[in-house]
């Protein structure tokens, strides 16, 4: 992790310095700034692996600077929340972020999450394995949604849809079932590399994100079990 650099907006002097110094102590080269615009023009300027935001910041908040960041960059966004402030979590994970951590946090979970996220982005693009012809076994067609596996490339009646690293994650573990039922638990340790438990609000945001980009019915809810594919 010695050459992955994060940025990280936080207004909070005391959190700002103290959690910059605990994740270069992990070998993360960090750039933290104090409110949105700044890291605005750092993210513009420095294009960092990562981006820890905090949703209450001056200038431009967390969720606003999310989506300036996701219409520029599939860059992993990971939001930092009060613990009472739910409806701000499910904010940025509808803005377009990957995680979120509640505060006060413990920086070892924060690097734990950090280093998750990072995993997920590293594996998303290498597809699953394939065995014989890779033409004729990586492109997956489920009525008018088709996806590569070996390109990474999704299309719905035959044009592109752009889809995040997670988002793409999480497509490919229904694909890899199809009409299969797969819970809120199993999603969070396959998509977002959990091994501890995890709120579930992130898996049903980005469920209903992916539903919005390769169609609504495409991904079905079972009432207490979970989502499927439909295949």
């Amino acid at each position: 992790m010695a050459d992955t650099h994060v940025l990280f907006v936080e207004d909070d002097d005391v959190i700002r310095e103290a959690t910059q110094l605990a994740l270069e102590r992990d070998g993360f080269q960090v750039t933290a700034v104090p409110d949105g615009i700044v890291g605005l023009e750092a993210f513009r300027a420095q294009r960092p692996d990562i981006a820890l935001l905090d949703v209450m910041v001056p200038g431009l908040d967390g969720v606003s600077l999310c989506r300036r960041i996701r219409d520029e960059s599939t860059v992993p966004v990971i939001m930092l929340s009060a613990r009472a402030d739910s409806i701000d979590v499910v904010l940025g994970l509808e803005a377009g972020a990957d995680d979120y951590v509640t505060k006060p946090f413990d920086t070892a979970v924060l690097v734990a999450r950090i280093r998750a996220v990072l995993r997920r982005f590293g594996h998303a693009g290498r597809g699953q394995e394939t065995e014989g012809d890779p033409a004729q076994d990586s492109c997956l067609r489920f009525g008018d949604l088709e996806i590569d596996t070996n390109g990474m490339e999704v299309r719905r009646a035959g044009r592109p849809v752009s889809l995040t690293p997670t988002e793409m994650r999480l497509l490919l573990e229904f694909s890899a079932a199809p009409g299969s039922v797969l819970s809120r638990d199993r999603l969070l340790t396959s998509v977002w590399d959990y091994e501890w438990g995890g709120d579930t609000r992130v898996v049903d945001v980005h469920v209903q994100r992916l539903r919005t980009k390769i169609g609504q019915d495409r991904i079905e809810t079972v009432r207490g079990f979970g989502y499927k594919l439909r295949a």
